[in-house]
């Protein structure tokens, strides 16, 4: 069987490029993980998914334990099987989404009571049962319990909840056990206080993962606090292991993660955009629902090789987009995580020819320049 193994292939500045090696397929590094929640890229079928470019997906603890349940997806097989995607699943680890979505949660030492958000019912989530759920799931990559703050938040209330994560993590760690094969990820917390993160990054190396993500960000904070964050964290993870930054966002949100060491993300953003009407594109974002696309006969992104791209205009888009028809969404969201893709090529490319840094300044030029244009 194929070990987990990150082989790093070449590095510019702080910036990597390489391989994730899984037993069920290699991860290009910078990667981008689309995110299939609840078993599923919305307004997708897998081999579309696959056609973009994508090498792993994302799904949730938290919303596939309550909805089909872990123990009914591992009696139909586990989840490769069950939503027909037999490449690398990472599975987060339900902590962002119990803070953000369960009612009258109540946090404790042992973990999470809260009420499932579709109908009530009471759950209690601990790192054990989340580490069990992913393993029922049968995902490559596996991510540790935490607690992610909601921020602003008072200082003390960040480091109080950062002790919490690193003992979740530990024993989540403890709980992951022996699976050959599989990876099991630490969570940096700290919000956006640097020596917090410091201290997250080292407890995390003192315990031992396969690989490090940075969580807690993305939510709501100014970009430059997020970059500054990566500065003071990223320096502190182990260099030969992979670097996953959570829920991480925005193209030049991803061009300025990677120049600062980081090798996956995931996000919501491309396909809930392309179920909105809006499109990404090297010149900046469209929204298809504005009337000036009524009679464009041009495609979104002529460098583009999609399908919405190759054989439909922007009139046909605005079309379907404002009769709210289901191609709407199909054919956007394959377009932005074509686009996406196409991103992590390119930086790809760029890193393994050393010309990383202008690459991102003739990219970020050009998307910045109309990126607010078609609002």
């Amino acid at each position: 069987m194929t070990e987990f193994r990150f082989e790093i292939h070449k590095t510019d500045g702080r910036a990597r490029t390489g391989v994730i090696h899984t037993p069920r397929g290699e991860i290009r590094t910078p990667a981008f993980m689309p995110v299939g929640t609840a078993a599923t890229v919305k307004a997708m079928l897998p081999a579309q998914v696959w056609e973009t470019g994508a090498d792993i997906v994302l799904g949730n603890t938290y919303h596939l334990m309550l909805r089909p349940g872990a123990e009914r997806i591992a009696r139909l097989g586990g989840l490769h099987k069950f939503m027909g995607w037999e490449r690398p699943i990472l599975t987060d680890s339900g902590g962002f989404q119990v803070m953000s979505l369960a009612q009258l949660r109540k946090i404790s030492e042992d973990g999470v009571r809260f009420q499932s958000h579709i109908d009530g019912h009471a759950e209690f989530l601990t790192p054990e049962r989340s580490m069990e759920i992913q393993r029922l799931l049968g995902s490559d990559i596996q991510m540790v319990f935490d607690e992610c703050p909601k921020l602003p938040a008072p200082e003390s209330a960040i480091e109080k909840s950062l002790e919490l994560s690193m003992r979740w993590a530990r024993r989540s760690k403890a709980a992951f056990g022996e699976q050959p094969g599989h990876a099991c990820f630490g969570i940096v917390q700290g919000g956006t206080v640097a020596r917090l993160r410091q201290r997250s990054a080292e407890a995390l190396r003192e315990i031992g993962f396969d690989g490090y993500a940075v969580g807690g960000l993305a939510v709501g904070e100014p970009q430059n606090e997020m970059f500054d964050t990566l500065d003071a964290t990223v320096p502190h993870l182990p260099a030969d292991k992979p670097h996953y930054l959570m829920g991480v966002g925005k193209p030049d949100d991803l061009v300025g993660a990677v120049l600062r060491g980081i090798d996956m993300f995931d996000c919501v953003l491309p396909t809930r955009s392309g179920r909105n009407g809006q499109a990404f594109t090297r010149d900046g974002t469209l929204n298809l629902k504005n009337a000036k696309h009524a009679d464009d006969p041009a495609p979104i992104d002529a460098a583009c090789g999609c399908t919405a791209c190759r054989q439909f205009s922007r009139a046909y888009l605005h079309h379907v987009v404002k009769a709210n028809e289901i191609i709407a969404s199909m054919l956007l969201t394959a377009h932005n995580l074509t686009f996406y893709q196409d991103v992590m090529t390119g930086m790809r490319a760029a890193i393994a020819g050393s010309s990383l840094d202008s690459w991102a300044a003739s990219f970020l030029a050009r998307y910045s320049a109309k990126t607010v244009a078609d609002a």
